[in-house]
């Protein structure tokens, strides 16, 4: 039987970013990823030397643990990571959907599945200059190729600095059907450390601005909410 490698599962809590912003979720964070971001803010579910920590579940072990959490209500069920796209989360899509519950799931569009389209949103996170990685844009044309008959396919950059920025607007451009969503990147992400409320809005007005002044109004600029709530605090 297939097993999934889980860094945690917690909830519900509310969406922190992108297009679900604010919306009631459990989230399951897959172990595993094909990148090495240089800012990541979930190393515990990337870096293999985390993986003594993961779990080895079935989807439904997985899928008994988020009915519990929601109390059987059905809401959304947001899969992240890590990159989940490692690993056949089919399955538990399929558990879920049929029990009336949504899924969303995130990754950075570097391996494309056939199960992508049973998902109610794809979110594809490509990754800026800032990150260290060289997104393979051809896999991710692919992802959204997989995606297709998903209920929405979404695209979220986060930003940094003025590189992440133009960047950001080149694959707006090649990629003008997608929503796009923008957020400001956090620097700080010790999850021991306290997160500044200051530095989180300097951060926001800085893209607020960049955005309103060259008039480009395609995206939709929004905040880390979950940074601005809890700071680096895993499991919230």
């Amino acid at each position: 039987m297939t097993r999934l490698r889980i860094a945690e599962i917690f909830g519900p809590t509310i969406q922190g970013e992108g297009a679900l912003i604010g919306e009631p979720t459990v989230f399951v964070r897959a172990g595993g990823c094909d990148y090495r971001c240089s800012w990541c803010d979930s190393l515990h579910a990337v870096d293999s030397a985390f993986r003594d920590t993961w779990a080895q579940m079935t989807p439904e072990e997985v899928w008994d643990q988020v009915e519990a959490l929601s109390g059987g209500q059905p809401l959304t069920v947001s899969v992240s990571g890590g990159n989940p796209a490692i690993q056949d989360f089919g399955p538990l899509i399929a558990r879920g959907r049929a029990a009336g519950y949504r899924f969303a799931l995130e990754t950075q569009g570097s391996i494309a599945r056939d199960w992508f389209d049973q998902l109610h949103m794809l979110v594809l996170s490509p990754k800026p200059p800032s990150s260290g990685e060289t997104p393979d844009l051809d896999a991710l044309a692919a992802c959204i190729r997989a995606g297709q008959g998903a209920g929405q396919t979404v695209m979220k950059i986060v930003i940094f600095d003025d590189r992440d920025y133009a960047w950001a607007q080149e694959m707006a451009g090649r990629h003008p059907d997608l929503p796009l969503y923008l957020q400001p990147g956090n620097p700080e992400v010790d999850p021991g450390l306290p997160v500044a409320a200051q530095d989180v809005a300097d951060r926001l007005l800085w893209l607020v601005e960049k955005v309103t002044a060259d008039r480009w109004f395609t995206p939709r600029v929004l905040p880390q909410l979950h940074v601005i709530l809890w700071g680096n605090r895993r499991g919230v």
